[in-house]
């Protein structure tokens, strides 16, 4: 096992979330409302591949499955990366097996921009955190970083995307991720359940998808 993105900020979130994850995900409770979120984000992250013009896109499926084969999407990378391809999406990087997949990587020059996109109207902590984590891989990887944009929700249909730029802030991450992700690569790997005290971790910044395991069967609401 290793780190992936998703990984860090659920297991920074509740190490017991991300143990959870990885050792019995077949609790985990997804409400209808949060599905239907996650998907128009998927949505509004194809779209915006195409927000430079033409693009490379990295994602390859195991076969017979929506599973990416991130082998092949490393691969798939590298030789874009050689090749010197203007604009990549979910380029993929992993260092000592830990992963991230980068939604618009973008070349300028010697250097490249890269560009996390979340359909959301406002920025927010956790995405810089998100940002900084991809950043942390990429300058690990040595792939030369120059800025890092969080792409918003635009004001309309018209103006779609809107860039934020984070790069001190996501840049500045670098030793809080290197702090941490080794302690959640070895904790998530542990036989016995992590143990954690239910409480702010279970809804803050996201509601825990396990929230009715750890609340003895209670839902969010307060009611059986």
């Amino acid at each position: 096992m290793a780190i992936t993105k998703t990984d860090f900020m659920r297991g920074m979130q509740c190490r017991k979330m991300l143990w959870l994850d990885k050792h019995k995900p077949s609790l985990k409770i997804i409400p209808p409302e949060i599905q239907a979120r996650l998907d128009a984000g998927n949505d509004f992250g194809d779209r915006a591949m195409g927000m430079f013009g033409p693009y490379e896109e990295m994602t390859v499926y195991r076969p017979g499955t929506t599973i990416p084969d991130k082998k092949a999407m490393l691969a798939k990378t590298a030789k874009h990366m050689e090749k010197g391809t203007p604009v990549i999406c979910e380029a993929a990087f992993s260092n000592y097996n830990n992963y991230c997949a980068v939604d618009i990587l973008r070349k300028r020059g010697p250097v490249y921009d890269m560009y996390e996109v979340k359909n959301a109207p406002e920025l927010h902590e956790q995405f810089v955190k998100d940002a900084g984590f991809q950043y942390y891989i990429l300058k690990r990887c040595r792939v030369p970083v120059s800025r890092v944009y969080i792409v918003l929700h635009g004001p309309d249909e018209a103006n779609p995307f809107l860039p934020v730029e984070v790069t001190t802030e996501a840049k500045g991450l670098y030793k809080w991720i290197n702090d941490n992700i080794w302690d959640l690569n070895r904790m998530q790997k542990e036989r016995e359940e992590v143990q954690v005290e239910p409480g702010e971790c279970c809804t803050r910044p996201y509601e825990c998808w396990y929230y009715a395991y750890c609340h003895g069967g209670m839902p969010s609401g307060g009611e059986l």
